[in-house]
C-alpha cells in the first residue's frame, strides 16, 4: 500500500517556479513540432531527452511529458488547416476537421478538437493513477521465470501489431537485442562484440541510438523523399467571421459526450496494451463511431463527432501507454520507451519496484501530467492562430534546425565524437528499416528491454537449475509463453492478408 504521505509530497513537488516553466515550455514545444508538417513528436522527444540531462529527474520527466501531450494537440493543427496531418495519430483527424474548415469554420475546428483532446487526455491519466499502483503491486508478485516469459510475449505482441510483418518485427527485435548485448557480460564480465574499442565496454548509448534511428533518419527519410518545387502548403486562412463559427459552446460539446465517452475508453484500452498506439486508436474510434450513427454520410462533411471520436481517442492513448511502463517496465509505444531512456539517465529503473523505490518521483510524475494538461488547454487556446503561421514553415529551416540539434544533443549527453558515429551509424539503419518495413518500434523496445531480460533470464536458470521442466511448476509463465505462440500464430498470417488488402 503507497504512503499517503509519500503522494502528497510527490505531488507538492511539482509546484515550484522551474517544473511549472518547464511544463509550460515542454507543452509550447511539442504544440510547435506537432504543428509543423515534417517534424514529429518522437523527433521532438528523441532531441529533447539531452536537453534533461542536467536537470532534476522530476523536472526532466515533466518536460518530456509536457512534450508529448502538447505534439498531440499540435498535430490536428496543420490536419484540419491544410488537411496534412503533423503527426501520424491525428490523420484521422482530418477527415472531417478540414472539411469543417473548408466551410469557413477552422477555429471553431481546432477548438472541437483541443477541447475533446483535454479531456480524453485527463481522463486518461486519472485512469492510470488509479490503476498503476494495485497492477504494480500485483506484478511484484511475479518472479524472473513469469517476468521472463511476459517480456517474450510483450516482444511477440509488439512485433506482431506495428510493422509489415511478424517476421520482419522479430527480425527487427532481434537486431535490438543483438546491439543490446555489446559491452560487458552481466554474468561474468567478459566483453561482448566490443571488438577492442573501449568506448564499447559499456555498450551503445541508448541517446545515440534513438536519436539516429528515430529522429535523424525519419529527416533524412523526408529529404530523400521531397521535392525540389516543394514549399508550404496552402492553408485556410483564419479570418474571424461570426461568433457562432469561431466558437464552441458547453451545449455543443456536450452534444457529443457519449462519443467522447466510448472514443476515451477505446483510447485507453489501445494504450495500455503495447505495441498498438494513438493512430490506431484515432482510426478505430472514427471507425465505430460512424458505424454506429443513424445518419453515416453526414461523416467527412465537418461533422464535430468525427473530430471527438479521433481527438479523444488518441488523447486518451497518451496517459494509458504509460500503464504497462510503469506496472511491468515494458514501453507500450516508441514515447514511452524514449521516456524510459530520460528515467535511465537520472537513475531511475522502470518497472513494479518503482512505486516503492521512487513513489514520491511518480506521483510527482502524475501531477505533472495533470497540470501539463491544463497548461495545453491554455496554450492552445490562445496560440491558434499563430500556429496557422507554423505550418507554413519551409522545410529548408526545418531539417537543417533539426539535424543540428540531433548532433548537438548526441555529442554533449554521450560524450564525444564516438558517440555521434553511432548516431550516424544508426540513422544509415534507422533509414534504410523503414526503407524494407522493418519496425523500428520493435527495434527500439528490444534494445530497451534485454538488460532487464538478460537479467531475469540467469535468475530464472538458477531457479530452474536449468531444467525446462521446472516451467511446469510455473503455470503463469507458461500461459504466457503459449500466448506468445498464439500471437505468433494468429498475428502473422493476419499481417499477410492486411498487406494483400
Amino acid at each position: 500500500m503507497i504512503d499517503p504521505n509519500i503522494v502528497f509530497a510527490g505531488l507538492s513537488d511539482v509546484f515550484t517556479l522551474t517544473n511549472l516553466l518547464y511544463i509550460l515550455i515542454g507543452v509550447t514545444v511539442g504544440q510547435i513540432v506537432g504543428a509543423t508538417p515534417g517534424l514529429s513528436i518522437i523527433m521532438a522527444l528523441a532531441i529533447a531527452i539531452p536537453l534533461t540531462f542536467s536537470l532534476d529527474a522530476l523536472t526532466a520527466i515533466a518536460f518530456l511529458i509536457s512534450v508529448n501531450k502538447g505534439g498531440t494537440v499540435g498535430g490536428a493543427v496543420p490536419s484540419i488547416l491544410i488537411n496534412v496531418p503533423g503527426t501520424p495519430e491525428s490523420a484521422a483527424t482530418a477527415l472531417d476537421g478540414h472539411p469543417m474548415a473548408k466551410k469557413g469554420k477552422p477555429l471553431k475546428a481546432m477548438k472541437y478538437s483541443l477541447y475533446y483532446s483535454f479531456f480524453g487526455d485527463i481522463s486518461s491519466d486519472i485512469v492510470l493513477i488509479l490503476v498503476s499502483a494495485p497492477l504494480a503491486l500485483i506484478a511484484l508478485k511475479m518472479g524472473p521465470v513469469e517476468i521472463t516469459a511476459l517480456m517474450i510475449f510483450a516482444f511477440t505482441i509488439i512485433s506482431g501489431l506495428v510493422g509489415d510483418s511478424i517476421i520482419k518485427g522479430l527480425i527487427a527485435a532481434t537486431f535490438g537485442i543483438l546491439l543490446a548485448l555489446v559491452g560487458l557480460d552481466p554474468g561474468i564480465s567478459s566483453e561482448r562484440l566490443t571488438f577492442g574499442q573501449l568506448e564499447l565496454y559499456e555498450g551503445l548509448h541508448l541517446t545515440a541510438l534513438s536519436i539516429g534511428s528515430l529522429a535523424m533518419a525519419e529527416i533524412v527519410h523526408s529529404i530523400v523523399h521531397s521535392r525540389k518545387d516543394d514549399g508550404p502548403a496552402e492553408s485556410i486562412v483564419i479570418k474571424t467571421g461570426s461568433r457562432a463559427d469561431s466558437t464552441v459552446t458547453i451545449a455543443e460539446l456536450l452534444a457529443n459526450k457519449f462519443v467522447a465517452i466510448r472514443a476515451f475508453v477505446i483510447g485507453t484500452l489501445i494504450g495500455a496494451i503495447p505495441g498498438l498506439g494513438s493512430t490506431t486508436a484515432g482510426f478505430l474510434s472514427y471507425s465505430i463511431t460512424k458505424q454506429s450513427a443513424k445518419d453515416p454520410e453526414s461523416f467527412g462533411t465537418g461533422d464535430p463527432r468525427g473530430i471527438a471520436a479521433t481527438e479523444t481517442a488518441n488523447s486518451a492513448v497518451v496517459g494509458a501507454n504509460l500503464i504497462p511502463l510503469l506496472t511491468l517496465g515494458i514501453p507500450g509505444n516508441i514515447a514511452a520507451a524514449l521516456l524510459v531512456s530520460a528515467l535511465v539517465i537520472q537513475g531511475v529503473q522502470p518497472g513494479p519496484l518503482l512505486f516503492q523505490e521512487q513513489g514520491r518521483l511518480i506521483y510527482g510524475m502524475f501531477g505533472a501530467m495533470l497540470i501539463a494538461n491544463f497548461a495545453n488547454l491554455f496554450v492552445g487556446q490562445f496560440g491558434m492562430r499563430f500556429w496557422a503561421f507554423v505550418v507554413s514553415a519551409p522545410k529548408t529551416v526545418i531539417y537543417p534546425g533539426a539535424m543540428i540539434l540531433c548532433v548537438t544533443g548526441t555529442y554533449v549527453v554521450d560524450g564525444g565524437i564516438f558517440a555521434v558515429w553511432v548516431m550516424l551509424g544508426a540513422t544509415v539503419m534507422g533509414y534504410f528499416m523503414r526503407a524494407f518495413g522493418f519496425s523500428i518500434v520493435a527495434f527500439i523496445v528490444a534494445f530497451i528491454l534485454t538488460p532487464q531480460l538478460e537479467q531475469n533470464v540467469l535468475k530464472a536458470r538458477l531457479i530452474t537449475n536449468d531444467n525446462p521442466m521446472a516451467l511446469f511448476s510455473h503455470p503463469i509463465a507458461l500461459a504466457l509463453l503459449a500466448l506468445a505462440i498464439a500471437s505468433i500464430i494468429y498475428l502473422g498470417p493476419k499481417k499477410k492478408a492486411d498487406a494483400a488488402l
